[in-house]
C-alpha cells in the first residue's frame, strides 16, 4: 500500500536535493553500520566542498533532534529505537491516509481509523510500526500539530425536527462532515452552499464542531459555485473597500522629473501582442533596425514596483494573494483593477513606466549587448494573438525594396486593420528570430508541451455552449521565446559573475529533473501505444520525450500520454537556492515579465533595481519565506482553476445525456475505468459495478480490467464508447455507461 515517490539523488548546482531523505536512506541499508559524512558523500556522489558542507550540517542537525545518533566522534547511525516522527498527513479520496516525513524512505500508509481527526495537509506527529507480516510500516497518528485548513465549503443538511445541521464538504479528501448548532447556522437554510469553520473536535465526537461564516447560495447556481471554488481554495474574490480606495488614491501621473531618472524609449516602435479579451497587459516588444545590421529588442514590462511600495496595505494584499486567478468565466486580479487593467497596463496609446530588458541581437538570434533597467515607453498597437499570426502567415519581407512588404501583401494586412509596414516587418523578423531561439532551446535539452487547451463558448448567463481547442501558434511562441530571454538574462545578470555562481539572494524559477520512477512507469505505458523513452542520459530523455510528445499530437491518446509525461515532471517552484530549470534547459531562469499578475516577479523587479544602485545583498531567508508563500499560493489558484474547467465540462455534459461519444481509457483503478471523451477532452468515470456483461477485476500489472467470464480486457489507452450517466455538478463529476459491442 505504500507509494513509491521518493527521488533518487541528482546534484545539480550547489544545492543537495532531497538530502535528509537520501542520508536515511543510507543509513537505514545497514542499521548496525556508522558513517561518517565522506562515506555518505561518496555514496551520494557528492565531491565539491559545499556539497559535503550540507552533509555536514545536516548530520548535526538530525543528531540534535535525535533522529539520528552520533556513536563515535564523527560517526553516525540511524536512531532504531524512535518510533515517533513529523510529517505531513496526506488523506485520500477514499478515506485512508499517508504519512509524508523525512525519516523514511517511503510514504507510510495509514488506515482511516488511525488518522486520530488528522486531516489533508495537517502537520501531525505519527507513531509508525511494522504491519504483522513485518515488511511493511503503518502509521497511527498521536497529535494534531497544526492544522493546514479549517475552512470548508459544502452544503449544509439540516435535522428536520432539530435546530441543527451538518455541513457535507464538497472536498473528496474531508471524510468527515461538520456539526452545527443552532447558534451558528448564521442564517444559512437547509440545502445551502455555504462555507464552515471548524472550532473545535470534542474527543468522542467523530464529527467536527463548526459554525457558518459565509452564505453563499443554493447548490447549482452558476456564481454560488465559482465563489465556492475560490473560497475551497482559501482564494478571495473580490477586494476590501480599503484596499480599493488605497488604489484610486496612487498617484499615477508620470513627471517630467520621473522620465529623467529613466531610459527614455518612447520614440522606439513598441507594441503588444496579448489574448483577444486580455485587459491587463503585463508586457511590450520593442523594435529597432541598427545600422550594424543588428537588431535592438526590448522586452518592456509594467513597472508595478513603481506604484506597489513595500509596507503598504495594497503590498500586503498582493503579496497575500501571490497571484492572479484564471477561472473559466473570470480573472480574480492580484491588483485592484484600477493597478492591473489601468495604470500598469500597458494600453496602446499612451506612456508608461516599465522595467525593461533590452538586447542587441545579431541575424543569428545571437546576444550581442544587453541591458536591463527603468524605462518609459508608448505602445504604438495593441494585437491579439489571430491578427499578428495573420501577419506571420500573409506576409513576407522583401529584402531589396522599401516598404519592406511585396504590394500584394500590403492589401491583405489592410483587410484586416490598419497596420504600418514597420509594424509588419517588426512582427515578421522577431517572428523569425524567436524560431532560431526556439531551435537552440529545444536542442540543448528544453522540453516541448504544446498542449491543446479546452476553452468554453459561455453564454450571457455564463453557461457553456459549445466546446473548442485552443493551440499555441506562431504568435504565441514569439512572445513565450522572448518573455524566456529576458527571464533567463535577467537571472544570468544577477546570479552568475565571471561563469561562477554570485551568491546574491534573488527569486529563481526553479524545475528539479524528472523522478526515475515515473520515467520508468511512463515508458512501461508509452511501450503499449508502440512508443519508446531513452532515459539513459539527460539529453536522451528530453529528447525522447520531445519526440513521444511529437508522434502522439494530434492522436487519441494523446491527452493522457501529455498528462502522464507532465506528471513525471517535478513542479516548477520560487526559491533562492538555484538548481535550474530542467524543462526548459536553463541553468538560470527567473520571473521577471508579468509582476501585474505574480508577485515574485515584483520581488524581482525590487531586487534587480536593489542590485542596479549598488546594494548589498540582503538575508536569503525572508525571501525564501515569500518564494515557499508565492509557490503554495500558485499551486492553489492551479488546483481552483481546473475546478472551474471540470465544473464547466459537467455543466455542459448535463445538456448532452442521450448522446453517444467516442472516447478513450485514461485510466484504470480497482473501481473503474476514466474515459476521456475524444470531441470535447471531458473526463468521466465508467464505474465496474456498473458493467453488467462480466465481473471485471482490476490488473494492475497490464493497466486494465479483465471480464472474469469472458477474459474480455478494456486497457488504458483502448477506444470505447459512453454516454452520460450521471452528472455531479457539487462534487464536480462526471459518471459514464459504457456502451459494450
Amino acid at each position: 500500500m505504500t507509494r513509491k515517490k521518493k527521488k533518487i539523488y541528482k546534484k545539480k548546482g550547489n544545492v543537495v536535493k532531497d538530502i535528509t531523505r537520501n542520508i536515511f536512506k543510507i543509513l537505514k541499508e545497514d542499521s548496525d553500520k556508522v558513517y561518517n559524512y565522506k562515506q555518505i558523500a561518496a555514496k551520494l556522489k557528492i565531491s565539491d566542498t559545499d556539497g559535503k558542507t550540507q552533509i555536514i550540517k545536516k548530520l548535526a542537525e538530525l543528531t540534535a533532534t535525535k533522529k539520528i545518533k552520533e556513536v563515535q566522534r564523527g560517526k553516525f547511525q540511524v536512531n532504531v529505537d524512535r518510533k515517533y516522527s513529523i510529517g505531513t498527513l496526506d488523506v485520500t479520496s477514499t478515506g485512508n491516509g499517508y504519512f509524508i516525513t523525512d525519516d523514511y524512505e517511503d510514504d507510510i500508509f495509514i488506515p482511516n481509523i488511525n488518522l486520530g481527526k488528522g486531516l489533508h495537509n495537517d502537520t501531525v506527529k505519527a507513531y509508525v510500526y511494522k504491519r504483522r507480516s513485518g515488511k511493511k510500516y503503518e502509521a497511527d497518528v498521536v497529535e494534531i500539530i497544526e492544522r493546514a485548513k479549517t475552512d470548508f465549503v459544502g452544503v449544509l443538511q439540516k435535522n428536520k425536527n432539530k435546530n441543527f445541521g451538518f455541513v457535507v464538504p464538497d472536498n473528496n479528501k474531508m471524510y468527515a462532515d461538520i456539526f452545527v448548532s443552532e447558534g451558528k447556522l448564521n442564517g444559512a437554510l437547509d440545502g445551502d452552499k455555504v462555507q464552515a469553520t471548524i472550532v473545535d473536535w470534542p474527543k468522542n465526537s467523530k464529527n467536527p464542531f463548526g459554525k457558518i461564516t459565509t452564505v453563499l447560495g443554493k447548490p447549482g447556481d452558476h456564481n454560488t459555485e465559482m465563489h465556492s471554488i475560490l473560497l475551497e481554495y482559501d482564494l478571495p474574490y473580490e477586494f476590501e473597500p480599503e484596499i480599493e480606495k488605497e488604489a484610486q488614491n496612487l498617484p499615477i501621473e508620470i513627471t517630467e522629473k520621473e522620465i529623467a531618472k529613466r531610459r527614455d524609449m518612447r520614440k522606439d516602435l513598441t507594441f503588444t501582442i496579448d489574448p483577444k479579451d486580455a485587459k491587463d497587459f503585463d508586457d511590450a516588444l520593442s523594435f529597432t533596425k541598427l545600422e550594424n545590421g543588428n537588431f535592438e529588442i526590448g522586452i518592456h514590462i509594467a513597472d508595478v514596483s513603481h506604484y506597489l511600495q513595500p509596507k503598504t496595505i495594497l503590498d500586503d494584499e498582493a503579496y497575500k494573494r501571490a497571484t492572479s486567478v484564471y477561472l473559466v468565466d473570470r480573472v480574480v486580479p492580484m491588483l485592484p483593477e484600477m493597478l492591473s487593467n489601468g495604470v500598469c497596463s500597458l494600453r496602446p496609446n499612451e506612456e508608461k513606466l516599465t522595467f525593461s530588458a533590452v538586447f542587441e541581437l545579431n541575424k543569428k538570434a545571437q546576444i550581442v549587448n544587453e541591458w536591463f533597467g527603468r524605462t518609459v515607453t508608448y505602445s504604438d498597437q495593441r494585437f491579439a494573438y489571430e491578427e499578428a499570426q495573420s501577419i506571420i502567415e500573409n506576409c513576407k519581407i522583401s529584402d531589396d525594396i522599401q516598404p519592406y512588404l511585396m504590394p500584394e501583401d500590403i492589401s491583405i494586412i489592410d483587410k484586416v486593420y490598419s497596420v504600418t509596414p514597420e509594424i509588419v516587418e517588426a512582427t515578421l523578423k522577431l517572428d523569425e528570430l524567436a524560431k532560431t531561439l526556439r531551435k537552440k532551446r529545444m536542442k540543448e535539452g528544453a522540453i516541448s508541451f504544446d498542449r491543446v487547451e479546452v476553452k468554453f463558448n459561455l453564454n450571457e448567463e455564463a453557461n457553456p455552449v459549445g466546446v473548442f481547442f485552443k493551440e499555441s501558434k506562431d504568435a504565441n511562441k514569439l512572445i513565450e521565446e522572448f518573455m524566456l530571454l529576458a527571464n533567463r538574462k535577467v537571472a544570468e545578470f544577477i546570479g552568475r559573475h565571471k561563469g561562477k555562481p554570485s551568491n546574491k539572494t534573488f527569486i529563481y524559477r526553479v524545475h528539479d529533473e524528472p523522478d526515475v520512477e515515473k520515467l520508468a512507469s511512463l515508458e512501461n505505458i508509452v511501450r503499449k501505444f508502440g512508443y519508446k523513452i531513452n532515459t539513459d542520459t539527460k539529453k536522451s530523455t528530453s529528447d525522447s520525450l520531445n519526440q513521444l510528445l511529437s508522434d502522439v499530437h494530434g492522436k487519441a491518446e494523446s491527452n493522457m500520454i501529455e498528462t502522464l509525461t507532465i506528471r513525471t515532471m517535478s513542479k516548477a517552484v520560487y526559491t533562492t537556492q538555484n538548481i535550474g530549470h530542467y524543462g526548459l534547459a536553463f541553468d538560470y531562469y527567473s520571473h521577471f515579465t508579468s509582476p501585474i499578475r505574480r508577485y515574485p516577479d515584483v520581488m524581482t523587479h525590487r531586487l534587480l533595481q536593489h542590485y542596479l544602485d549598488g546594494g548589498e545583498t540582503p538575508k536569503a531567508d525572508k525571501y525564501e519565506e515569500k518564494c515557499k508563500h508565492s509557490s503554495n499560493r500558485e499551486e492553489l489558484a492551479s488546483k481552483a482553476e481546473r475546478s472551474s474547467i471540470k465544473y464547466m465540462q459537467v455543466k455542459y455534459m448535463q445538456d448532452h445525456k442521450d448522446e453517444i461519444f467516442d472516447g478513450v481509457i485514461t485510466g484504470v483503478t480497482e473501481w473503474g475505468i476514466y474515459v476521456e471523451i475524444s470531441s470535447n477532452k471531458c473526463e468521466g468515470m465508467v464505474r465496474l459495478r456498473d458493467i453488467k456483461s462480466d465481473h471485471y477485476i482490476f490488473d494492475e500489472k497490464q493497466y486494465a480490467i479483465i471480464g472474469q467470464s469472458s477474459k474480455n480486457m478494456y486497457q488504458l489507452g483502448d477506444d470505447v464508447k459512453v454516454r452520460v450517466k450521471h452528472t455531479d455538478l457539487e462534487r464536480k463529476h462526471l459518471d459514464f455507461a459504457l456502451i459494450e459491442e
